[in-house]
């Protein structure tokens, strides 16, 4: 018999989450390492541009890797695949469409992981493996999607996040300064956890979440960025449904984001490693180097669009 009475928990939430029909594990890599067993992975090609979680969970379930160029429209550049091989496609940005992902599909004959870990809102393609992570999306401490046909095996464990929590809870109500070291730990406590079930937790504060309204905020900014930069942006973008942030990639970027962080405007590099595996003449070093991943999320508006627009327009004109 569970507890009956004494003070009240955190609320249970009664909507829906964005992808009720998915698997629902605790991060985005674990997504991969379900599909490295259940498909029976033993080689993957891997674009340069990307973190090095993802050739981490790879090395684990020692699969062979090679990696692979894209072009300036994220797509893959000249591979073909070895017999029995998969390749693993980023949806950078939300830039490749659903068309582009199923052309892939064909091209591939199916032996395809797409990371939608940047597009969470476009929705997956029937018999394409397909992942999601909500922490880059909303403020959780855990949590991805995964659609497969593979055939699914039980997990028997299951996450809990009450305890990391802290970072998330403290920036709501102080700065995200004082509790940075809090959220670099968490991000870090997933590099060698197993997979496991999406945390109770997480799973109720996703079915609270007002998903058409930070769609439509996500794309608005997306837009309202769009309009003061093309110009300058060497990139070809096209405009995502709830769009994961504005890439933003000219000459000195890399310059430009120092000067907005003295400014308390916060641009991540977002794949680091790029600076090991690749020249410093190859197109993913400049990109990694120079596009700026410009906040548009639910938190802001048309107002601070225009500030984080004006500022940028400022420097990198007069670097």
């Amino acid at each position: 018999m569970k507890e009956i009475g004494g003070y009240i928990e955190f609320e249970n939430f009664r909507g829906k989450e964005y992808h009720e029909n998915a698997i629902k594990l605790n991060c985005g890599r674990n997504c991969l390492a379900y599909l490295l067993q259940v498909r029976k992975i033993t080689k993957i090609a891997l674009p340069y541009f990307l973190c090095n979680s993802v050739s981490i969970i790879c090395k684990k379930y020692n699969v062979k890797i090679r990696y692979y160029h894209i072009d300036s429209n994220f797509m893959p550049l000249d591979i073909l695949l070895g017999e029995e091989e998969w390749i693993y496609i980023v949806n950078y940005y939300g830039q490749l469409s659903e068309e582009n992902i199923y052309d892939l599909y064909l091209s591939f004959e199916g032996r395809v992981i797409v990371d939608q870990a940047q597009a969470f809102f476009q929705k997956p393609i029937k018999n394409i493996d397909t992942l999601y992570t909500c922490r880059k999306f909303f403020g959780v401490a855990d949590g991805a999607y995964l659609y497969t046909n593979a055939e699914v095996f039980e997990i028997k464990k299951q996450d809990k996040s009450y305890d990391r929590m802290r970072f998330l809870m403290g920036r709501y109500e102080e700065t995200a300064s004082e509790f940075y070291d809090e959220y670099v730990k968490n991000n870090d406590y997933f590099e060698n956890e197993e997979i496991k079930i999406m945390s109770k937790m997480t799973e109720n504060i996703l079915r609270g979440i007002d998903y058409k309204y930070i769609k439509k905020r996500r794309t608005e900014n997306f837009i309202t960025l769009h309009k003061m930069l093309k110009n300058i942006n060497k990139l070809k973008l096209n405009i995502p449904e709830g769009a994961f942030m504005y890439p933003l990639y000219i000459d000195n970027g890399d310059i430009v984001r120092k000067k907005l962080q003295k400014l308390k405007v916060y641009i991540p590099t977002l794949w680091p490693d790029v600076f090991q595996l690749c020249k410093q003449n190859e197109l993913e070093y400049d990109m990694a180097n120079n596009i700026l991943p410009l906040p548009i999320d639910q938190r802001y508006g048309l107002e601070e669009m225009k500030y984080i627009g004006s500022l940028v327009k400022k420097y990198a004109c007069n670097s």
